[in-house]
């Protein structure tokens, strides 16, 4: 399905190679607005490896993450064998849970470090690790999702709109705190 998703008109898929820690985004662009971007930033000013999934305005097609097979994708594959980590930002949306960034993943003790740097980066927010409390499919734990494929697992940050800047309440300095905070789990 990726390789499907790929190959779309539009869809713009981009690999860079940097440090052994990663950032990815595979809802990019119309799907999971302002995924692709942070993950951009956050890659850039840590001097860390990005893999994103961009999709067109005209395209929403959601392909789920443990379907995201690497063997069709070389430009992930490579990613992955490159990283040892990975942060993997996602976007969701939820009554009752507008203000809730959520960390599954399975590298549990990744997910405790970035969530104390986004505790101490957002006012407001709820950061959710604990992974019994997150609802089963938010929690990235599926093990053929790419989050879980580098050689030493990763985390899956679901956000929602506003810390993203969307939304009626999303302001940059939101995006801009997140990112602080992302860049301080690679420090």
């Amino acid at each position: 399905m990726l390789a499907d998703l790929l190959a779309h008109d539009g869809v713009v898929e981009t690999c860079e190679l940097r440090s052994q820690f990663g950032f990815l985004a595979l809802h990019g662009g119309s799907l999971e607005r302002g995924t692709a971007e942070v993950a951009r930033r956050a890659a850039t000013a840590a001097g860390a490896s990005l893999y994103t999934v961009e999709q067109p305005e005209d395209l929403q097609w959601h392909v789920p993450s443990h379907l995201c097979d690497p063997t069709a994708a070389p430009n992930l594959r490579g990613f992955l064998e490159h990283v040892d980590v990975v942060i993997s930002i996602h976007g969701y949306g939820r009554e009752g849970y507008w203000t809730r960034l959520l960390l599954g993943g399975a590298n549990r003790d990744l997910a405790a470090r970035t969530a104390g740097c986004l505790r101490d980066a957002l006012d407001g927010f709820e950061v959710v690790d604990d992974i019994d409390v997150i609802p089963r499919e938010l929690r990235g734990l599926h093990a053929a999702n790419p989050v879980n494929l580098s050689r030493g697992g990763g985390v899956q940050v679901e956000l929602p709109p506003r810390v993203r800047g969307f939304g009626p309440r999303g302001e940059p300095e939101y995006v801009d705190a997140l990112v602080a905070g992302l860049v301080a789990v690679t420090q």
